[in-house]
């Protein structure tokens, strides 16, 4: 069975920093593709970043890019969000979650099969 379990959330100043993880247990990273997802107050779920299997390719939506890098340790079964120059706007519960994911898919929730259950984070002075 598939699990994924974020942490590194928390508060944070704007311009501050954090770091999330994601473990995943029931499957390593080998054939699939890795995604960040928010979903703010009153906000749908949208997408963050995404890392392919295949060439490593990443993938950032427009306000996080220069800001937000996506990446993994393969011997961890563990992926990474570090999160930089954090702005108010950032505060969400992020997720991850993995695929067997085709590129015209990488972007949307239903490229992704299995999820975290989010964790909290909060960009406030």
């Amino acid at each position: 069975q598939v699990q994924l379990v974020e942490s590194g959330g928390g508060l944070v100043q704007p311009g501050g920093s954090l770091r999330l993880s994601c473990v995943i247990s029931g499957h390593s990273f080998n054939g699939y593709t890795m995604g960040w997802f928010r979903r703010a107050p009153g906000k749908e779920r949208e997408f963050v970043a995404a890392l392919r299997s295949s060439g490593g390719h990443t993938y950032y939506t427009d306000s996080v890019k220069g800001r937000f890098t996506i990446s993994r340790d393969i011997a961890k079964n563990t992926g990474y969000l570090q999160m930089n120059d954090l702005k108010p706007e950032d505060t969400a519960v992020y997720y991850c979650a993995t695929g067997v994911t085709i590129l015209s898919s990488i972007r949307t929730s239903r490229g992704y099969r299995s999820w975290g259950q989010g964790t909290q984070v909060t960009v406030s002075s």
